[in-house]
């Protein structure tokens, strides 16, 4: 972990059209003096369960895992997180402590804002309140939307749908490293290493991929659609 020179504000950031839209350009300078940027290395924690909450964080830049442990343990992914995802966003106001934990998949840049600054903010305008509640509605919706489309398939649906997933909306290229182990791919789609390791096989097998460690190219795109579709 590496705390840097914030680059900008919050008044001139890019980002600031994903929830910031409705403050005014006071707040955001003020915001802006309870801000910090922090660079995790690949593997490194960035939250830990059950630690208190003190701030608000999006993602500038890199991909992470959100995940849980479960009564036996077991790890379970709750989902991935793209540069411009706000990362803390489902516990930070229901909770006190973080009821998941997040840890770098790869070189990560996080913005951190004071979670009691942005709560002067929230409760001094009405209008950023309601687009917060209405982004917090997003994050959840989308994370119950490809949790149900993702237990709803078969094992090679399952499969077909992540490989679209990263290939598609996380590195738009047929030909992508996987950020992720086996092991942890089973923990994202709820399926067994072992299950993982033989379809990822069988799709090679059938011309449907390659793969050269963990560098995958997807080599029949339709084919895999098809199979992710029809669960």
């Amino acid at each position: 972990m590496k705390i840097i020179q914030p680059t900008g504000s919050c008044k001139s950031c890019t980002l600031k059209s994903l929830l910031f839209t409705k403050m005014t350009d006071k707040e955001l300078e003020y915001l802006n003096g309870f801000r910090k940027e922090i660079l995790f290395e690949k593997g490194e924690s960035i939250i830990k369960e059950g630690t208190p909450i003190n701030e608000f964080l999006y993602l500038k830049k890199g991909l992470v895992k959100l995940y849980k442990f479960g009564a036996s343990q077991r790890e379970r992914i709750i989902s991935i997180a793209r540069p411009r995802d706000f990362v803390s966003l489902i516990s930070t106001f229901s909770s006190t402590k973080y009821q998941y934990s997040i840890t770098a998949l790869e070189e990560s840049l996080v913005c951190s804002l004071q979670l009691e600054s942005m709560k002067t903010v929230i409760r001094n305008n009405g209008g950023f309140a309601l687009e917060l509640i209405q982004h917090i509605s997003r994050s959840s919706n989308n994370v119950i939307q490809s949790t149900f489309e993702i237990d709803d398939k078969h094992l090679r649906g399952r499969i077909a749908y992540i490989l679209l997933w990263f290939s598609k909306k996380i590195y738009h290229n047929n030909i992508f490293t996987l950020p992720i182990s086996r092991k942890e791919m089973g923990e994202l789609i709820n399926m067994t290493t072992e299950n993982v390791i033989r379809i990822l096989s069988e799709f090679r097998k059938d011309g449907l991929i390659k793969i050269d460690g963990k560098v995958i190219g997807v080599l029949n795109q339709d084919l895999l659609e098809k199979i992710s579709k029809s669960g």
